[in-house]
């Protein structure tokens, strides 16, 4: 088979996949994630993951920015203090990544609302967790989950594309559909958005 044709063909099988692993996400999680976002629009932010994950919690952060949240990522340098009344939102596929829990167990302690977004809802990210959206995507094995970083470095990776990056897939597409309800629970338009976009590139 030729490189463009198999490129194709694959690119299909991901979004079938895709479909499939979206439409049996919960709406009443999905529902009760959207309304918790609502609800902390006038407070403080903050999104954390790690790999791939955080580079959709980035891409999630903007929007929220161009939203009119005040957001922020975790590594970053310029993040404030979390207290009661912010959100946290944490990306974490096997929900049991270092960095991202021990950032969870700060945020609760001071008191954060935690949402997060994981394939393991008994992980320690789902168990310290007020929200939880449940995306499937990892296919390790329980005895296999260890955090991300111990993973990359033990070389222990899931299957190529398009099974092994279904969760990030997912979550991408997930967040992205939830800026449109946003604008409208909101009542921000486009031009808001563009107002708050970048102007010095």
């Amino acid at each position: 088979m030729a490189i463009g044709s198999e490129i194709k063909s694959t690119t299909i099988g991901l979004l079938t996949l895709l479909t499939q692993n979206l439409s049996e996400i919960s709406e009443e999680s999905l529902e009760r994630f959207v309304e918790t976002l609502v609800a902390h629009y006038n407070s403080k932010v903050l999104v954390v993951g790690a790999g791939r994950s955080l580079l959709v919690g980035k891409s999630f952060a903007l929007r929220l920015l161009h939203l009119g949240y005040q957001v922020y990522v975790l590594g970053d340098t310029l993040v404030p203090s979390i207290s009661k009344g912010d959100l946290v939102v944490a990306i974490s596929g096997s929900g049991s990544t270092k960095l991202v829990v021990t950032a969870v167990e700060a945020a609760k302690h001071a008191g954060a609302t935690i949402a997060s977004i994981t394939s393991f809802p008994d992980s320690p990210v789902g168990r310290l967790s007020d929200v939880i959206l449940k995306v499937k995507g990892r296919i390790i094995g329980e005895e296999e989950r260890r955090d991300y970083f111990s993973r990359q470095i033990l070389g222990i990776h899931e299957p190529l594309a398009p099974l092994g990056t279904l969760f990030e897939d997912s979550c991408m597409i997930l967040l992205d559909a939830m800026i449109p309800i946003l604008m409208e629970r909101l009542g921000v338009t486009e031009e808001a958005l563009k107002r708050r976009h970048a102007n010095v590139e």
